[in-house]
């Protein structure tokens, strides 16, 4: 471990432990050289599939690249950021558990469809603008209408 402050290696020493929210582990740490005290974040790194694209390209998979889709289509919406931190811990979760070194890109598209839409509406629209290629605004009518069909089958809590 490198200190940030006087540049260290191997001179600091854990001072407390806790479970980080995203399921990593927080260690504080003080550096026995210059005696600064500073906080480490641990994340085992599960094996994710390859992503094959629609063009055949393949691609591996970027957790930031997915969260930033999603903070766009949720931009200047009442989605918070934890929200988007879980849906995108649980695409990559089960990315993880499908066991499979390649997966189509669409997979994970419908996955964020999927979250999206029990997140927020506006923000599905926005994606499943690009995402499912709504040229015009007859196809986005129609997706609006089958949205606001679902929210209007579910029962009234």
């Amino acid at each position: 471990m490198k200190c940030p402050y006087c540049g260290a290696t191997n001179a600091s020493r854990v001072i407390d432990t806790s479970h980080d929210s995203r399921g990593g582990i927080r260690r504080r740490r003080e550096c026995k050289n210059c005696g600064e005290r500073f906080s480490t974040y641990e994340r085992a790194i599960l094996a994710t599939p390859v992503l094959i694209k629609a063009g055949g390209e393949r691609e591996p998979f970027d957790r930031d690249k997915l969260l930033q889709g999603m903070r766009i289509a949720c931009a200047k919406r009442p989605v918070a950021a934890a929200d988007l931190e879980r849906l995108a811990d649980q695409i990559e979760t089960r990315l993880q558990r499908m066991g499979k070194a390649e997966v189509s890109s669409r997979v994970v598209g419908d996955m964020v469809i999927e979250g999206l839409k029990a997140l927020d509406a506006i923000a599905y629209i926005r994606y499943a603008i690009v995402y499912l290629r709504l040229d015009n605004l007859a196809s986005v009518r129609e997706e609006i209408n089958k949205l606001l069909e679902d929210q209007n089958a579910k029962p009234s809590s």
